[in-house]
């Protein structure tokens, strides 16, 4: 049980911050799209434009 409990205490500091960079700086609000394997593609290149936008940052700092 306090596995689980650090490992979701975790969370805050990986996961959470990526979910509000994309709303926030990205402005992804909703999906576009309807259906599964739709809004699983439409996902995909939401993160791949995020991870793509970080390392350009990392490249030009």
């Amino acid at each position: 049980r306090a596995g689980r409990r650090s490992r979701y205490r975790l969370r805050k500091q990986v996961v959470e911050p990526v979910f509000g960079q994309i709303k926030a700086a990205r402005g992804f609000r909703q999906f576009l799209l309807r259906g599964y394997a739709k809004v699983r593609h439409e996902w995909a290149l939401v993160c791949t434009v995020h991870n793509l936008a970080k390392l350009l940052i990392a490249r030009t700092a």
